[in-house]
């Protein structure tokens, strides 16, 4: 099974690296998507931020393949691969879910997450950049990105208007970032990413000025910072 394992990882991150070739694109959804339209919602981090999506996609391919030909049947890595093909099946249909249906799409992007972040916690302790990093930051942008689904589902059916929404997802998302890292603080990369996705929504919230928005994503910034003085392990 650990051979196995090892294919189906290898194969799952080519379907996730090629996803975004094989479709049109994905730049946000479409604010019509929602009966509340979402233009410029709060909760979303600014554009350039998304382009961290071509790091995940290639390190995890290289992670993938290199566990393939170098570590088929290394022990260390059999435990963390399970659930990481899950969460890159799952990745590999989800930006023409996404088109379709944001709340489908927030579905899934939440069972990608959960496959994540248990890859993250399974990761063994060799070739850290090669089986930690990769997975550790696509966790970290997993984390933010599926609170800011939830956060344009919420405005974007009318529960909530858009900053009282997007305080509830970020605060929603800087509860799993600060518990996961204070529990595995050998993969700094994870709290390094959540960060990269706040400063991405401090500058989206800048012009115009949102302080609420702002001032919570500065104290999730300043929180998993100082999650190196609380080292657990």
């Amino acid at each position: 099974m650990t051979r196995l394992w090892a294919i189906l990882l290898a194969v799952a991150a080519i379907a996730f690296a090629a996803a975004p070739i094989l479709t049109s694109g994905f730049n946000g959804f479409d604010p019509s998507q929602f009966p509340v339209p979402q233009d410029n919602p709060p909760v979303q981090p600014a554009g350039y931020a998304f382009s961290i999506w071509g790091l995940i996609y290639a390190w995890l391919l290289a992670g993938a393949l290199f566990g393939l030909v170098r570590r088929m049947d290394d022990p260390d890595w059999a435990p963390m691969r399970p659930p990481l093909v899950v969460s890159l099946a799952m990745g590999s249909i989800w930006l023409w879910v996404a088109q379709l249906s944001p709340v489908a799409a927030t579905v899934l992007i939440w069972v990608m997450l959960a496959g994540a972040l248990l890859s993250l916690f399974r990761v063994g302790d060799t070739d850290r950049w090669l089986q930690q990093a990769p997975v550790a930051i696509y966790a970290g942008w997993l984390t933010a990105a599926s609170c800011v689904s939830l956060g344009l589902l919420i405005a974007g059916y009318g529960l909530l208007p858009a900053t009282p929404a997007a305080l509830v997802a970020l605060g929603f998302a800087l509860v799993i970032a600060v518990a996961a890292q204070y529990a595995l603080h050998r993969a700094p990369e994870y709290g390094v990413t959540v960060i990269w996705a706040l400063i991405g929504v401090i500058v989206a919230n800048s012009q115009p000025f949102n302080a609420a928005v702002v001032g919570l994503a500065v104290l999730g910034i300043l929180a998993i910072l100082g999650l190196r003085g609380t080292d657990t392990e």
